[in-house]
């Protein structure tokens, strides 16, 4: 059957090849350095704006709602598309946008240092087609979505899947940064990580339908955390 998505006792299941993959890649130990990002948690937590697990739920909340992860997830599906079309000039355009909207050094920093190893990495393991046009007609930095858009893509799996794997990766990665920052205790992260499923769902459901167009945030204190965490005196992590 190939990659397409088969029935079994009624229930749609992904190939398990892609299944395979889609873990691998949204790994923690996939080696593109999301541990050492808190996409400014860290500094939130030292100036008293995360004590706990509730504030957690609630500032990646807003990320995932009106912040760079909502991006992220547009730029991923367009992106995808365009991989899927082979729109030399989509994917251009995609690229440049992904890269203009980062809204400080430090979230920069961490898409394309986490873009740049994905593609480094799984050029190396599995090299994809897509992966490749992008490298000939991009010759700027590659934000992370975009790059695993271009894999996801190849490998036709599905948007839904990709997208929901994205978004449970990058609330992990801060739950984890957050566990170690505050700290928290593991089962308080990992409530934090489940409280957050049905906002994942509907981030999932509504970028189906969003474009470029719908490209914003407004998520000011994140902003201001992520630059005040650039020249924090002490910390742990890149952002």
């Amino acid at each position: 059957m190939g990659k397409l998505r088969v029935m079994i006792m009624g229930i749609t299941r992904m190939p398990t090849s892609g299944l395979y993959q889609l873990m691998s890649w949204m790994s923690p130990s996939y080696p593109v350095g999301s541990y050492t990002y808190s996409h400014g948690v860290e500094y939130a937590v030292e100036a008293g704006l995360v004590l706990g697990a509730d504030d957690l739920v609630l500032w990646l909340k807003d990320i995932l709602q009106f912040g760079g992860a909502r991006t992220d997830v547009i730029l991923l599906v367009e992106a995808y598309r365009a991989f899927q079309g082979k729109d030399k000039s989509a994917i251009v355009e995609i690229a440049e946008l992904g890269y203009a909207t980062r809204s400080t050094r430090e979230f920069e920093l961490e898409t394309t240092a986490q873009g740049r190893a994905f593609v480094d990495v799984t050029q190396k393991v599995a090299p994809s087609s897509s992966l490749e046009m992008l490298l000939r007609e991009w010759d700027g930095p590659i934000v992370y979505p975009i790059a695993v858009a271009a894999v996801a893509a190849d490998n036709e799996i599905a948007l839904v899947d990709v997208l929901t794997a994205y978004l449970h990766s990058f609330v992990s990665n801060i739950v984890s940064a957050a566990v170690r920052i505050i700290p928290l205790g593991q089962t308080d992260g990992q409530k934090s990580i489940g409280a957050l499923e049905e906002v994942t769902s509907v981030q999932v459901q509504e970028a189906l339908s969003l474009t470029i167009d719908d490209i914003g945030t407004a998520t000011l204190m994140m902003d201001w955390c992520s630059s005040q965490h650039e020249t924090q005196y002490t910390r742990l992590f890149r952002s």
